[in-house]
């Protein structure tokens, strides 16, 4: 098993999360008011500082507009592409 942090993937879709947000016009800190979260939080889990788990993602994706199977499928085919 691999550990998270240090996969290729994870690192992918943290990117695609921060992306998004950008692409959104969204700060930290606005998305740390949407997930009621302290805005460092939020910069730390972009940065892969901060490990996030699932129920986490799923907030994060609905708080940013996005499917979460999205980013679960791109994940498992391991395709750059679709990001």
């Amino acid at each position: 098993m691999k550990k998270s942090t240090n996969d290729q993937s994870y690192t992918r879709l943290l990117s695609w999360l921060k992306n998004e947000r950008v692409r959104k016009g969204m700060t930290v800190r606005e998305l740390g008011l949407l997930l009621d979260e302290p805005y460092q939080i939020v910069s730390k889990i972009e940065k892969g500082q901060r490990k996030l788990f699932v129920y986490e993602y799923v907030q994060y994706c609905e708080a940013l507009g996005l499917d979460p199977m999205h980013g679960l499928k791109q994940l498992e085919n391991g395709s750059e592409s679709d990001w």
